[in-house]
Order: C-alpha cells, then sequence, then structure tokens
C-alpha cells in the first residue's frame, strides 16, 4: 500500500520526495519507497463566479445585489485542470491507503488541501504534516509526528470563512461601486 503526500508546490513536493525516497519522476507526482508525492500549485479549486449560482449575475446590475449564495459552490481552475486530475486519480488509486496533508502549514494551506480533497470526492483517511523548515532533519521529524487531520478542523473552518467573506465583499463591493 501506498501513502499519498500531497504539497502546495512543485519544489516543496520534490524535497519532500527527496527525503521520503520517492525520486521516480511521473507526470504531475514522485513515486517511491510506498510513496507518491503531488503538488497543487496553488488553488487548483476556487469559489465559483456568480454566474455559476444565477445566469442573469453575469451582467452587473444594481438591483441584484447583494449576491449572497444560499450553498456555496466551487469549481477547478481551468489553468490548472490537469494537475487536478492528477490529483483526483491518486487519491482514488486502489494501492493508496491513507494521505498527507503537506501543504503550507497555514490557514491557506489547509484551505488549498482540503478544497481538493473535497472536490475529489475523497473519503480516505488523511494525516497533517505541520513544519516550519524545508530541512530534512524538519522533514522527518515533521512525518515522525503527522497528526490526524481531524485536529485541523477548526483551522480550515477559519479559512472558509475568510475566502467567503473575501468573495461576499470582493463580489458585492466591486459591483456596487462600479
Amino acid at each position: 500500500m501506498s501513502k499519498l503526500v500531497v504539497c502546495e508546490k512543485p519544489s516543496v513536493a520534490q524535497s519532500i520526495g527527496r527525503v521520503l525516497g520517492a525520486v521516480k519522476r511521473r507526470d504531475g507526482y514522485l513515486e517511491g519507497s510506498g510513496y507518491l508525492v503531488s503538488w497543487c500549485v496553488g488553488h487548483l479549486v476556487e469559489l465559483a463566479q456568480p454566474e455559476a449560482y444565477n445566469e442573469a449575475f453575469a451582467k452587473w446590475r444594481l438591483e441584484d445585489l447583494p449576491i449572497l449564495p444560499e450553498r456555496w459552490k466551487y469549481q477547478v481552475s481551468p489553468s490548472t485542470k490537469k494537475q487536478f486530475q492528477v490529483l483526483r486519480e491518486l487519491m482514488h488509486r486502489e494501492d493508496v491507503a491513507s494521505i498527507v496533508a503537506a501543504t503550507d502549514a497555514g490557514r491557506e494551506g489547509e484551505l488549498i488541501f482540503r478544497l481538493v480533497y473535497h472536490q475529489c470526492k475523497c473519503k480516505k483517511p488523511f494525516e497533517r504534516l505541520w513544519i516550519s523548515s524545508m530541512e530534512d532533519a524538519a522533514i522527518r521529524e515533521g512525518f515522525a509526528r503527522l497528526k490526524p487531520g481531524t485536529e485541523y478542523d477548526a483551522l480550515y473552518e477559519a479559512a472558509l470563512c475568510r475566502e467567503r467573506a473575501d468573495w461576499l465583499v470582493g463580489i458585492n463591493a466591486t459591483r456596487l461601486f462600479s
């Protein structure tokens, strides 16, 4: 069985892959020593634009404001669709038993991982790598201290609140003042 490690950037994946022994290059990921190491290239999944909620919102009209979605919709960024597909396929591989969220340690890194995880409809258990250094010793120590992903649920929820508040203010204020 393999463990999938999801990083935020290709450079981080290369550093982690080297330490874990996952150095065989594949299309969109590294493989070796029981690990698959891939990356998100930033925000692969993003909040949908207003017209995804209602086609009438494609035109900017004062009478449509405020735009307040009842249920939030997400979309895969067109520029990163290929890497998203790689991650989805890796998450659903039968030989992948669990996942390590190795995106940046912080609110945004947690959001990036969770949005991809949920958009892929992944149900596999995941752990969190929390490191602030990319030195080999720090990576090894971090992997020795992985924590259940559920311990970071509040951080994810805080990131969702920030993201959605930014969307609400940005969409509505921009349209109001334009």
